[in-house]
């Protein structure tokens, strides 16, 4: 009996919100400092030249005849925004958004989707062996902090914070209510059994932080410094809660939007998801409060999508894509990067987006400016090999 499948399919904790595979699991971490750093990681893959259109590339339009309708938010006369994300034009105007365009992990050819999200989490491009997160391994090159328990609740976990270094996990939505009765049941029936003796002293100290968690999350909300959630669902949940967390001590989070998979109806397809990542950034900044000023948020995907819409008004697999950016300690009000151009014999493969930028160097010199952290140590321990690159001077 697999003790992880026991805690989160045993009938007596009452599991099925923690076992759905529509519950998105957050992982946090404390660290020294007090800087905030919230990766978010969108999976299915982003098609970076919908959500932020390069309107000054002349061969951006005969590539995209349908999805390039005119109905864009004009950011600086260069850059259009996708209609989905006006919400967010005042925190781009305010300097508190941005992107950076044409970036990629090493990834390069099979575009699967396992893969590319496995190796955006690695950090690396050997994934077996049971790679590490290189948010983990971020965290061993720290000074020591006062690390949080580490619980893990949930059908999947956030592989970008699995390793050594302590972390917790678990998601919000998590309907998990253990009664003294039960508690005491538990300790009975189990006794003479050490494996599940075990798995139920391990659900009930879950339990019990659960409900501490809960109590200091709702006494967190009564902090008249804070703003209200902005819009529903669980991805507003799941901001809320890391928020909570990261104005304690919590200093790095971790969690997921779907829905980024748009092979077809693009236009409607990119909304929905679009619309939660406006809605977790603004609930971020809310709920945050004064602390939103020493937060940087990195929103990473897999891979890009292909330059070129297809016929069911989608686009497929590609390569280089965009990484969007918030936050009080970013520079924002910009989209960074080295533009390589949509000209055929510009695009990689001549199908995708040339990457011009490793996406994990970007993330390093937001480490690197936010925790302190060497380069010898982003390059030989959080992203073994990397190459770092010149300062892309993201952070204030």
């Amino acid at each position: 009996m697999d003790r992880r499948k026991f805690l989160i399919g045993g009938a007596a904790l009452g599991c099925s919100a923690a076992a759905s595979p529509l519950v998105t699991p957050v992982a946090l971490a404390a660290a020294p400092g007090e800087n905030r750093l919230i990766v978010i990681i969108l999976r299915g893959a982003m098609d970076g030249l919908d959500v932020l259109r390069p309107l000054h590339d002349p061969a951006y339009a005969a590539l995209r005849p349908k999805l390039h309708d005119g109905r864009h938010l004009n950011l600086d006369g260069q850059w259009g925004a996708n209609p989905a994300l006006e919400p967010l034009l005042p925190l781009w105007q305010a300097g508190e958004v941005g992107a950076v365009h044409a970036v990629s992990t090493p990834y390069r050819d099979k575009r699967s989707h396992f893969d590319g999200q496995d190796i955006l989490e690695a950090g690396v491009l050997d994934i077996g062996g049971g790679a590490t997160g290189w948010l983990n391994r971020l965290l061993t090159t720290l000074p020591p902090g006062a690390a949080e328990t580490a619980y893990a609740i949930g059908r999947e976990h956030m592989a970008i914070l699995a390793g050594e270094a302590p972390a917790a996990r678990w998601s919000p939505d998590a309907n998990l209510r253990l009664t003294p009765a039960v508690q005491r049941l538990l300790e009975r029936v189990y006794h003479d059994d050490p494996l599940f003796r075990d798995a139920a002293d391990q659900a009930i100290a879950i339990a019990a932080q659960v409900k501490a968690d809960e109590a200091a999350t709702e006494s967190a909300t009564d902090d008249t410094m804070m703003g209200a959630p902005v819009g529903n669902g669980v991805h507003v949940k799941v901001a809320d809660f890391a928020a909570a967390r990261l104005r304690g001590e919590t200093r790095i989070a971790s969690f997921s939007i779907g829905g980024w998979d748009t092979h077809q109806n693009q236009r409607n397809g990119l909304r929905r998801p679009l619309q939660q990542l406006a809605e977790t950034i603004l609930t971020l900044k809310a709920r945050l409060g004064p602390v939103w000023g020493q937060t940087a948020v990195l929103c990473l995907t897999e891979f890009g999508r292909t330059a070129a819409e297809n016929g069911t008004g989608g686009t497929d697999h590609g390569t280089g894509g965009a990484m969007i950016y918030a936050g009080g300690a970013m520079r924002g009000g910009q989209i960074a990067g080295d533009w390589p151009g949509l000209r055929e014999a510009d695009l990689y493969q001549r199908r995708d987006l040339m990457p011009t930028q490793d996406v994990r160097a970007l993330a390093g010199w937001v480490m690197r400016g936010m925790f302190g952290t060497s380069a010898a140590a982003l390059t030989e321990t959080v992203f073994p090999g990397l190459e770092l690159g010149q300062d892309p001077k993201l952070l204030h």
